[in-house]
């Protein structure tokens, strides 16, 4: 498994209501996502990037209801999963990680 990580970025994941800041990594094998407080229950999450069936744009929500930001990603998993992470050049983060 390579660990060298291919792009870094500060993130946000997001479940419902529930957010999480922290630090989003990919390597050429797996997506990472470590939170800054780990004792809240969001993370650390460790996804396979060959589990991942696609990267979609998606809605940062506030409250996990209304729309407040284009700037997030949708990683759904091919077991029907998924993560939503507010990022920064989600578009980047998008194509980067399509498999």
């Amino acid at each position: 498994m390579n660990k060298t990580p291919t792009s870094v970025s500060i993130a946000t994941i997001q479940n419902g209501v529930a957010r999480s800041d922290g630090k989003l990594s990919a390597t050429k094998d797996v997506l990472i996502f470590e939170p800054l407080n780990k004792k809240f229950g969001l993370g650390p999450y460790y996804i396979e990037r060959s589990a991942i069936s696609k990267i979609e744009m998606y809605y940062g929500k506030g409250a996990g209801v209304l729309p407040v930001t284009t700037e997030a990603i949708r990683v759904t998993l091919i077991n029907g999963h998924s993560y939503e992470f507010i990022i920064a050049n989600a578009k980047e983060w998008q194509a980067h990680l399509n498999p």
